[in-house]
């Protein structure tokens, strides 16, 4: 089931994005969140917050919000997408990622920007299936784990990519 996170979700949803801090090169960020940031960014970016559940277990969750501050990106979002290991496979990440596009689209947001570390080219392939375009590589702007890592932007233009 896909829905809204609450602030109920904030514990689950900051440990499966600790583990993808702690035990991945996918984001650069080595600093974890509480679960009372997760709680604030919950109720931050009400309606672009959500929680993919099976039972009671939180299978994977998407964010989005400004993707740059300042009117000029005022309609262009950035998302956050992760799925739990156990959950790959099963069609979370897509069905997550459509209901994103969805409440970005009606939140008035034109395009949605993808910033994906180069060690992650399963979300490249990911996006690249939902539609997303590489519009920019950056080599070694990221370093973690003793490694220097490219990162990948990609984007989609929500009001003419469906």
């Amino acid at each position: 089931m896909i829905r809204a996170a609450t602030v109920n979700d904030a514990l689950q949803i900051a440990e499966l994005w600790n583990w993808m801090i702690r035990d991945t090169l996918a984001t650069f960020t080595t600093q974890e969140k509480s679960a009372k940031e997760i709680e604030d960014l919950i109720a931050e970016r009400e309606g672009q917050f959500l929680v993919a559940t099976a039972g009671n277990a939180l299978t994977g969750f998407v964010t989005f919000g400004p993707f740059r501050s300042g009117p000029g990106y005022a309609e262009t979002c950035e998302h956050s997408i992760v799925v739990a290991p156990a959950a790959q496979g099963q069609q979370i990440g897509r069905r997550l990622m459509h209901q994103a596009e969805t409440a970005a689209r009606a939140g008035g947001y034109h395009v949605m920007v993808a910033a994906i570390s180069g060690a992650n080219l399963q979300a490249v392939d990911f996006h690249t299936a939902h539609g997303f375009t590489t519009v920019g590589h950056l080599p070694e702007v990221g370093q973690k784990a003793g490694q220097r890592l490219d990162l990948i932007l990609m984007q989609k233009n929500l009001m003419t990519d469906r």
